[in-house]
Order: structure tokens, then C-alpha cells, then sequence
């Protein structure tokens, strides 16, 4: 895993995870609380169109404890912030640092979810990379 310090010069292709799980914005709010409860890693729920274009994210916390599990999960979820790959890696650190989720989506001009910049629950470096 990449440090936080290392990504001088770097863009935040460098830094994504790519490997990351994205959600069919069809997913309901049980699938998303499963996906939630497989891993305390994933503290993100990205939910992608069916080509692969971002939709909007749900961070793990801001699931509603009463939203009903048949409901779309996606009517929970807000487009936010997003960074470019081309931007550079210390930006996409700082907006990564600033959500709640440590978490922020990758996003082409043309809406494609490239991944997520990931930082590990120590503050010290990305997760997947």
C-alpha cells in the first residue's frame, strides 16, 4: 500500500483502488447493509448505471437505520464529490480525508467510475494500491 507522503507528482490514477466493488444502482438497501457487513473495510456503497457510470455513493454511516430493506439504496445515496484520474494524487488525498467515509469515487469526464481513492482506518496510506 501506497503512503499518504508518497505521491508526489503523482495523479490519482496512482492512487485508486480499482478493484473495488461497485453497486447496481438496482440495489436495495438489504444489499447494500450485506455488502456493508462482509468487510468493516468498506465503509462505501459506489453505485454504477448499466454502463458503468456513476451514479452516486452511500457512506456506511449515513445508511438510514429504518430505511426499508426492499427500498432502492440509491434513493439514499447523493453524488458528492468526485475527483478525475488526471487530478492530482495530494487533492484527491485531501477530499478523500475530508469525507467522513475516508472515500471518494474516481470519475471520467464521461461519468465512468474508473474506482475509489481508499485511505486505510490508520490515516497512514491507501487501501489498494
Amino acid at each position: 500500500m501506497t503512503s499518504l507522503d508518497d505521491i508526489t507528482g503523482l495523479d490519482a490514477t496512482a492512487i485508486t483502488h480499482k478493484r473495488m466493488s461497485a453497486m447496481s444502482a438496482s440495489a436495495t438497501v438489504a444489499e447494500v447493509r450485506a455488502y456493508f457487513a462482509e468487510s468493516s473495510s468498506r465503509q462505501l456503497a459506489v453505485f454504477t448505471d448499466g454502463d458503468d457510470r456513476y451514479v452516486g455513493s452511500l457512506g456506511a454511516a449515513a445508511l438510514p437505520a429504518n430505511a426499508p430493506d426492499d427500498a432502492l439504496a440509491s434513493d439514499f445515496s447523493e453524488r458528492g464529490t468526485t475527483v478525475p484520474p488526471t487530478a492530482p494524487a495530494d487533492e484527491a488525498r485531501d477530499l478523500a480525508l475530508a469525507e467522513p467515509s475516508k472515500r471518494l469515487p474516481v470519475v471520467e469526464a464521461d461519468g465512468t467510475l474508473v474506482g475509489i481513492v481508499a485511505i486505510d482506518t490508520t490515516l497512514t496510506r491507501f487501501c489498494g494500491t
